[in-house]
C-alpha cells in the first residue's frame, strides 16, 4: 500500500501553481502558447454561440425596449426590445466566420503568387510585382467599396472584396523569402540533378514558407474582420436583416445621441477585443519564428 500515493499522483491533472504560471508566461514561447489558447477558446465560444444561444433574444419585445445593462440584460436591450448580448454574439460569430474565410483565400493567393514570382522570375516576376504595386498604391478602403459594390454586396461580395485586396503585402514577403531560399546551395544542387522548378518549389521551398504563411494568415484575420464590419456599416456589406456588428453599429448611430450608449459602445468594444486578441497572437507568432527574438 505504500506505493499507492505515488500511483495516484501520476494520474493527477498537471495544474500549474501561480509561480509556475508566472514562469511560463515570462518568456515569449509561453506567452504565445497562452495567446493561442485564448484565441482558440474565444473562437470556439463565439463561432458556436448561435448553437447554444436562445434565438428569442433576436425577437422584438416592445415592453423591454431601451433597457440599460443589468443582471437580467447584461448588454441591455435596443429600441425594439431585442437582447444586445444575443445580437452581439451573433454578429461576432458572423464576422469571425466571414473574416476567416476571406483571410484564408487572400493568404493562399498571396502564397501562390509570391512563390510563382520567386521561382520563375523574369516576366512572371515583373507582372506580379507590377500588380502588387498597383493594388498597394490604390486607396485601400475605396478599392474595397468598389469591388464589394461591383459584386453586388452581400456576404459573397464582402469576401471577394477582402480577399482581392489583402494578398499583396503577403505576396511581397513570400516572394522575398522565396528569392532568398532560391539562392541556397541545396537548391542549385537539386536543379543540377535534373529536378524541375515545380519539384523544387513543392519539396524544397514551400515547406520553408509555411511559417510566413501562417503568420500572414493570422495578421490578415483581424484586418478582414474590421473591413467586413466597415463595409457592412456603410451599407454595402451584409444584409440589413442580419445581426452583424456593422449593422448593429450603423443602427445604433441613430440612437446614441439620446443617451443609449450601450447600443454602440458594447458591440464596438467586443469587436475591438476580437481584433486586438488576434493581432497580439500574430505579433507573438511572428516574433517566435524570428531567430533574433525566438529565445527571449
Amino acid at each position: 500500500m505504500s506505493g499507492t500515493p505515488s500511483n495516484l499522483n501520476a494520474f493527477r491533472p498537471p495544474f500549474l501553481a501561480p509561480s509556475q504560471w508566472r514562469l511560463a508566461l515570462s518568456n515569449r514561447r509561453g506567452r504565445t502558447l497562452f495567446f493561442i489558447g485564448v484565441c482558440l477558446l474565444f473562437m470556439i465560444v463565439i463561432i458556436t454561440s448561435p448553437l447554444w444561444l436562445n434565438d428569442s433574444g433576436l425577437d422584438t419585445h416592445l415592453e423591454d425596449r431601451n433597457i440599460s445593462p443589468s443582471l437580467a440584460h447584461p448588454f441591455g436591450t435596443d429600441w425594439l426590445g431585442r437582447e444586445m448580448l444575443t445580437r452581439t454574439l451573433y454578429g461576432l460569430s458572423l464576422s469571425l466566420r466571414t473574416g476567416l474565410l476571406a483571410a484564408s483565400i487572400a493568404a493562399v493567393v498571396g502564397l501562390g503568387l509570391g512563390l510563382l514570382a520567386g521561382i520563375f522570375g523574369g516576366k512572371v516576376d515583373l507582372a506580379i510585382t507590377w500588380l502588387v504595386d498597383v493594388l498597394m498604391g490604390l486607396p485601400h478602403l475605396i478599392l474595397l467599396i468598389l469591388i464589394s459594390f461591383a459584386m453586388g454586396g452581400g456576404m459573397h461580395g464582402v469576401i471577394i472584396a477582402i480577399a482581392a485586396t489583402h494578398w499583396p503585402s503577403l505576396t511581397r514577403i513570400i516572394r522575398a523569402e522565396t528569392l532568398s531560399i532560391k539562392n541556397k546551395d541545396y537548391i542549385h544542387l537539386s536543379s543540377r540533378l535534373g529536378h524541375s522548378r515545380w519539384y523544387i518549389a513543392r519539396y524544397h521551398i514551400l515547406p520553408h514558407l509555411i511559417p510566413q504563411f501562417l503568420v500572414g494568415l493570422i495578421l490578415l484575420f483581424p484586418h478582414a474582420i474590421l473591413h467586413e464590419a466597415g463595409l457592412t456599416f456603410v451599407g454595402i456589406g451584409l444584409s440589413a436583416h442580419t445581426p452583424a456588428i456593422g449593422i448593429i453599429l450603423s443602427e445604433a448611430m441613430r440612437h446614441i445621441s439620446t443617451g443609449y450608449w450601450w447600443l454602440a459602445v458594447i458591440p464596438g468594444l467586443a469587436l475591438l477585443m476580437a481584433v486586438m486578441v488576434f493581432d497580439a497572437l500574430g505579433e507573438n507568432v511572428r516574433a517566435i519564428l524570428n531567430p533574433k527574438t525566438s529565445q527571449e
